[in-house]
């Protein structure tokens, strides 16, 4: 039976849908420099790292999540926090890479995230396969049942049936904040994985954001609105006359969700208009399209040119902890397309400028 989502858009809903609208175009326009910009973007993916891993129960607090990510620090026995840390960040730089395709949303591409979540930041993975026997998620005290996911055999269709359900509802105009909350709500509901639900249901939720243009720049964390009050964020998860998949969730009515959902939006976009206001200069030139056009990295290797006017091979094995042959075959695709140019052709000590139109990032 196909997805049918049941749920009705209450006048709460329609209200919280405004002001999401309302902050998007607010920030929309806003003035940001570059460097500015890319600071408030590398904040809110540390944001949404240190939350999304939170909630399942990471102990690294946020600067020890940014020592991991962008020193490259370790702490003693807690090796798998910085796993989780490190693999949940990849897989935000995916979401990233997939948005600027803006191709429809796949179950490989879905399969791909979680495979990046439970890599430990590795970047080349394969796609995760679905769980091939039950999930039971009990609480963490009294190990009551909490919830009964569906049978595996039944994971492959649902799954199937949730991609088709997003490909369908774009065209039937139902707005981009509740397809995402549906999505959300019901890959955690099929709960396809024995670990990593939580987190790969929230990355799609971002996914599915950013390519139905409400990815605000870069600059928000919805992670940090459901971590601040778990309690609320599982309730309102919790929907139907039982915790087995079969005896109502299925069919559930998931309005109270899609209400919590859109407000958790609205609250997340309103503060990030007022961070950004705060930091947008009042004559300023906005880059963000052009910020767009540069991968994850091609945007943090702007850093180097804030100190030198050119940078070479050592430079980028040095900022990405690479290798000298793929740190030059990084600069070569770099070169060929666009974003670089040859200030220095001596094979040796070969350096690179940045392309006279991009100059203007830094």
């Amino acid at each position: 039976m196909p997805f049918d989502p049941k749920f009705s858009i209450t006048s709460k809903t329609a209200h919280a849908l405004m002001r999401i609208e309302g902050a998007r175009q607010a920030i929309h326009y806003l003035p940001i420099t570059p460097s500015v910009l890319a600071t408030l973007r590398e904040s809110a993916r540390l944001y949404s790292t240190h939350y999304s891993t939170m909630i399942e129960g990471n102990r690294l607090t946020q600067e020890e999540v940014s020592q991991v990510i962008v020193k490259q620090e370790h702490f003693p026995g807690r090796e798998r926090d910085e796993k989780e840390v490190l693999g949940y960040y990849a897989a935000l730089e995916k979401v990233e890479h997939l948005a600027v395709t803006q191709n429809p949303i796949t179950e490989p591409q879905i399969r791909t995230l979680h495979a990046l979540v439970m890599a430990g930041g590795k970047t080349k993975v394969k796609a995760s396969a679905y769980r091939d026997g039950q999930n039971v998620i009990r609480d963490g005290r009294s190990k009551a049942i909490v919830y009964l996911p569906p049978e595996a055999k039944d994971v492959p269709v649902l799954m199937k049936d949730l991609t088709a359900w997003l490909k369908a509802a774009e065209p039937e105009g139902l707005p981009c904040p509740i397809r995402a909350g549906i999505a959300h709500y019901q890959f955690a509901t099929i709960h396809p994985y024995y670990d990593g639900n939580g987190r790969t249901a929230r990355l799609l939720t971002t996914l599915i954001l950013h390519l139905g243009g409400y990815d605000l720049k870069g600059l928000y964390s919805l992670e940090e609105y459901y971590a601040r009050n778990l309690a609320t964020y599982y309730e309102a998860l919790t929907i139907g006359p039982s915790h087995n998949y079969y005896l109502g969730r299925a069919e559930a009515e998931i309005t109270k969700w899609v209400e919590y959902f859109c407000e958790g939006m609205a609250e997340s976009f309103e503060r990030v208009k007022a961070r950004a206001r705060e930091a947008a200069g009042t004559d300023s030139q906005d880059y963000s399209p052009l910020l767009r056009i540069l991968d994850p990295r091609q945007r943090k290797a702007l850093a180097l040119f804030r100190d030198s006017d050119t940078i070479t091979s050592r430079d980028i094995e040095k900022l990405f902890g690479i290798s000298q042959r793929t740190a030059r075959n990084l600069l070569t695709g770099w070169t060929e397309g666009g974003f670089l140019v040859v200030a220095d052709p001596a094979k040796k000590s070969r350096k690179y400028g940045m392309a006279y139109e991009f100059r203007g990032l830094v």
